[in-house]
């Protein structure tokens, strides 16, 4: 059943490709199409096109589906082409012609990207939960071990003296640009393109701000073919976003399975957390963090999946962004089962102290002694040749002491101003304001 049917049926196959995987799609979005639905009728009502006892009857209505959603009872009929018929259809049923009456001053095309955009904010806000609760996870194991030194590499080869306190630290302070950029596209996506229509606007007295009040919004998407337009961009800023997150936990991850090798006993997993090898006894494979590194390679891809997708097309609705739903949609859900992942396995991470006690990272501590010899008034260039021959004679002897003062270093890793960092960037979203929105949509009288 079709909000579009007329006087014919479409020919079955031509129908079951063009549906797709919409109707499997479309359950995520449940609710945030009643959500704004129910707005929709309130501002509808404002306006005259409903009146105040057919108001009460949709919200009532609503409220029950939304229930219904809420709590797992709402099934999508296979006859049904997509959530917005889904949902008028159950209405109708209740309501009669009044039901008929929601679909007034709008289209799909901006009843979908109202409910996308819904989606997208829940979304964004439950990958900021996790990634603050893994935020805090890299916080703890800098402050738990930063007093543990490790040998720092460049080009693979031996370089410079690191620590653990360092090393965690650093994907703590990688997450605050992930989040700057996840708050930029939360910005983005929360405004409002509800009353665009099919791209065009409508010939009703629509009150675009007070559906933008209603739902939490920002500010409104104006101009009614850019608010069409954000069909696709808003996709690919979220596709951007969690690129990046995907990168800094993709090096994470490939650290972990470099480092808990033999070679580099660095750390060592629970043997609970790893698996085995068929024929192989001794076996304990970090499996998890190279499973890992292969999801967050393929969701550094994104963009380009997205771009490809929408490259080219001309203003206005085309079919092709039902596809961006199958792209999106399980990548979110790819990325918050990934954090939750990391979250799980990063406390029980054992680090092995007492490792530049072998002989192979002496060379670590030549950078130490050539600053020795500036800081006795040799200059840098000097130094620098010295302890060069020093190293090529095998006459170099290595200290066991780093003077690491400066702000970021081994001695001082600044971690609560890297935490006040995250905390002013993550105080920016109106998480609360928005939930505060929805409780007064959805509150029975």
């Amino acid at each position: 059943m079709k909000l579009w049917e007329k006087d014919f049926s479409v020919q079955p196959q031509i129908d079951a490709f063009t549906v797709g995987r919409d109707r499997e799609m479309d359950i995520f979005l449940a609710k945030y199409d009643v959500l704004g639905s129910l707005a929709h009728i309130q501002m509808l009502a404002s306006v005259g096109l409903i009146s105040k006892d057919e108001l009460v009857l949709l919200s009532v209505e609503l409220k029950n589906i939304y229930r219904n959603i809420e709590n797992g009872q709402f099934l999508m009929e296979d006859d049904v082409e997509d959530i917005h018929s889904q949902i008028e259809i159950l209405l109708t049923k209740s309501l009669g012609d009044v039901g008929k009456k929601i679909h007034s001053g709008r289209s799909r095309n901006d009843q979908v990207l109202v409910d996308l955009r819904l989606f997208f904010r829940a979304e964004l806000e439950e990958l900021v939960r996790l990634m603050d609760l893994l935020f805090h996870g890299f916080q703890q194991q800098s402050e738990q071990n930063k007093e543990i030194l490790m040998p720092g590499y460049t080009h693979f080869q031996v370089a410079m003296v690191s620590s653990f306190g360092l090393w965690f630290g650093s994907y703590a302070e990688s997450l605050t640009e992930d989040l700057a950029l996840i708050e930029s596209v939360f910005n983005i996506v929360n405004h409002n393109p509800l009353g665009s229509a099919a791209g065009y606007g409508s010939s009703f007295p629509l009150n675009r701000k007070m559906t933008t009040d209603l739902l939490g919004f920002e500010n409104l998407s104006y101009n009614v073919i850019h608010a069409q337009m954000g069909r696709g961009k808003s996709e690919l800023f979220i596709a951007f976003a969690l690129a990046s997150l995907a990168t800094t936990l993709g090096k994470f991850s490939m650290d972990v399975v470099l480092y808990s090798s033999q070679n580099y006993h660095f750390l060592t997993l629970p043997k609970e957390y790893t698996t085995g090898s068929s024929i192989m006894p001794h076996k304990k494979n970090p499996d998890v963090f190279e499973l890992l590194r292969g999801k967050f390679n393929l969701l550094q891809t994104l963009p380009s999946q997205v771009s490809s997708l929408i490259n080219n097309l001309p203003a206005g609705y085309h079919r092709d962004f039902q596809l961006l739903k199958e792209i999106i949609f399980p990548a979110l859900k790819n990325m918050k089962e990934c954090l939750e992942m990391i979250i799980f396995v990063l406390p029980n991470l054992t680090v092995h102290p007492h490792l530049l006690n072998d002989s192979k990272y002496a060379h670590l501590f030549t950078v130490e002694k050539v600053n020795e010899l500036v800081l006795a008034g040799v200059p840098f260039r000097d130094a620098y040749r010295q302890v060069g021959e020093m190293v090529e004679r095998n006459e170099f002897i290595p200290g066991d002491k780093v003077s690491h003062v400066h702000e970021g270093s081994i001695g001082n890793l600044c971690n609560n101003e890297i935490y006040q960092k995250w905390r002013i960037i993550k105080d920016k979203f109106p998480f609360a304001k928005i939930a505060e929105k929805y409780t007064k949509l959805t509150e029975l009288p």
